[in-house]
């Protein structure tokens, strides 16, 4: 019986990091279509040359940022002459911003907190890649967040016409979208239009068999032997589709271990991972209320607050609510915020037809837990 218990030294992890969202794996399979594309997308900055447009389209955890990484990463260990630069829109999701991190990449630094202006940070980031002659390539992962604020046509237009007002600059731009109802070239301006013309990699949902391969690898990696049993990979598998996030599973696989290890076993039962489900499913909520501006916060609170009444809700009536708490918001700003939530899949807003059409707006998820994670930002 001893011998099945784990002592408070040992440890069911052999390596931890293999369930970080950031990982790259040295096997990463199903993607070799993919992979072949965006190589071919960057080969004239091999030749010194622009890299082509791309746009990386699919539903999250289709292996798009991974893909990406693992590309980067092999850049920076075969040439100098390619420096790529990785921007997570959700956080970086301003030009000025998005820029201060290309500096940083470039001189090792943040520019200035305060007193520095955007021309600065721009005219700094050209010197630099003409001094080294070396081209940019830049990723904008999750670029439906520029959208909101129609940031993205700034920064497509400031990266992708660099080459008029700083001669010698050679730019490539990589865009990561994960909206599918998202059409990117809809919503560029023409400016943008006429120099981006971006080639199309589309990342199909993972099936069944290779959602399982993929889980298998991330347990042979990390996981000693014997700790995750066939009976429950497959409960993991099956709740991986359910959650529709390959990410849900690897998050699983990590918290389902902790599970085990707290209650000092050698490996995960199926209790372990029923526990683990129920934080993993709301992965997505967790990542996306943390991206959220306070203003948005707000907003989203008074909604799920709604929506203890009443599921479905006529936005004139949540924006009775809004106008009645703290916040000072006019219906056309209201409406924008709603919509954005609505792409960020918190929301549903749909239509209702009857004398008239009638917008609804329905939060997507239970509204205790959706005021649990504000709280908790």
């Amino acid at each position: 019986m001893k011998k099945n218990l784990l002592m408070w030294d040992e440890s069911i992890f052999q390596d931890m990091e293999v369930f970080e969202f950031d990982f790259v794996p040295g096997q990463f399979d199903f993607r070799d279509t993919q992979e072949q594309e965006l190589a071919f997308q960057i080969q004239p900055g091999l030749r010194g040359g622009r890299p082509l447009n791309t746009i990386c389209r699919g539903l999250p955890g289709t292996g798009k940022t991974t893909s990406i990484r693992k590309l980067f990463t092999e850049i920076e260990e075969h040439t100098r002459k390619i420096v790529p630069v990785h921007i997570n829109c959700q956080i970086d999701n301003t030009k000025f911003a998005i820029f201060s991190q290309i500096f940083r990449r470039l001189s090792g630094h943040l520019p200035p907190g305060s007193g520095t202006s955007f021309k600065q940070v721009f005219d700094a980031v050209c010197r630099l890649l003409v001094k080294d002659e070396t081209v940019l390539l830049v990723c904008l992962d999750d670029a439906n967040y520029l959208m909101y604020e129609n940031e993205i046509n700034k920064v497509l237009y400031t990266l992708l016409r660099a080459h008029e007002s700083c001669p010698g600059t050679k730019i490539g731009v990589i865009t990561v979208i994960s909206d599918m109802s998202v059409d990117l070239m809809k919503t560029v301006d023409a400016r943008v239009a006429s120099v981006f013309q971006p080639t199309d990699i589309y990342f199909p949902p993972y099936d069944e068999d290779e959602i399982k391969e993929i889980l298998r690898q991330r347990v042979k990696q990390g996981f000693y032997p014997g700790v995750i049993s066939e009976a429950m990979l497959d409960l993991i598998t099956e709740q991986t589709l359910k959650g529709g996030d390959l990410r849900v599973g690897i998050d699983l696989l990590k918290r389902a271990g902790l599970n085990a290890e707290r209650d000092a076993r050698r490996s995960v039962e199926r209790d372990d991972v029923c526990r683990a489900y129920e934080v993993s499913k709301y992965l997505h909520l967790t990542a996306t209320i943390r991206a959220l501006r306070p203003e948005e916060r707000a907003l989203l609170r008074v909604i799920a607050e709604c929506s203890r009444e009443k599921k479905e809700m006529a936005a004139g009536t949540v924006h009775e609510a809004v106008k009645a708490s703290s916040m000072k918001l006019g219906y056309t700003r209201f409406y924008e915020m709603v919509t954005k939530l609505d792409s960020m899949r918190l929301v549903n807003l749909h239509y209702r037809e009857g004398r008239g059409r009638t917008r609804l707006i329905t939060l997507r998820y239970d509204p205790e837990r959706v005021i649990e994670e504000i709280d908790s930002c």
